[in-house]
C-alpha cells in the first residue's frame, strides 16, 4: 500500500501531465483534500520536487499565497543544465551531486560514459579535503564540467 507522502506525490504528477508541466496549488487545500497536515504537504514537495530532480518550486505566503511546481523544460538541453548551474550554489554534498548526474543521464543531457566520469570526478575518494572544502570544490568541479558540456 502506497503512503500518503507517495499519493500526494503521484496525484501533483498527475495534474502537472494534464496541465503542460505546471501546477499552482495552495497548500491548506490539498491538505485538506488528503486529509493530512499542511506540513505533510512541505514535505513532499520538499523532498520530491527538487531541482535535482528536475523540478522548480515557487512559493508565495500570505492569504492569498500558492505553490507552484514547475517540471524543467528538458528538450532544450542547454537551459536544463544551465538551470542546474545555478541551484547548485556553493557547496554540494557527493549524494547531491550523484543525484543531479543521474538525472542528467536520465534525461539524456550527458551520455553513460560522461556520467561515469562525472561521478568519479566529484567521489570523495578523489577530492580528499577536509569538510567543508570538500563540497565546494566539489560544486566547483560539478559546475565546470556542466558548463562545458553547454
Amino acid at each position: 500500500m502506497a503512503s500518503i507522502s507517495d499519493v500526494i506525490e503521484n496525484f501533483l504528477k498527475q495534474l502537472m501531465h494534464e496541465t503542460n508541466g505546471v501546477v499552482e496549488i495552495q497548500r491548506n487545500e490539498l491538505a485538506n483534500y488528503f486529509n493530512c497536515v499542511p506540513s505533510q504537504i512541505n514535505y513532499v514537495i520538499a523532498t520530491r520536487f527538487t531541482a535535482e530532480r528536475g523540478y522548480i518550486v515557487e512559493s508565495r505566503r500570505g492569504g492569498g499565497g500558492y505553490i507552484k511546481i514547475r517540471r524543467i523544460n528538458i528538450n532544450n538541453k542547454s537551459s536544463y543544465l544551465m538551470h542546474i548551474v545555478n541551484s547548485i550554489g556553493d557547496s554540494i554534498t557527493q549524494q547531491d551531486a550523484e543525484a543531479f548526474i543521474k538525472n542528467f543521464f536520465d534525461y539524456e543531457a550527458v551520455t553513460e560514459r560522461e556520467a561515469k566520469l562525472m561521478l568519479v570526478a566529484i567521489s570523495d575518494k578523489i577530492i580528499s579535503v577536509p569538510q567543508p572544502t570538500r563540497d565546494r570544490l566539489r560544486a566547483s568541479i560539478l559546475k565546470n564540467m556542466i558548463l562545458s558540456l553547454i
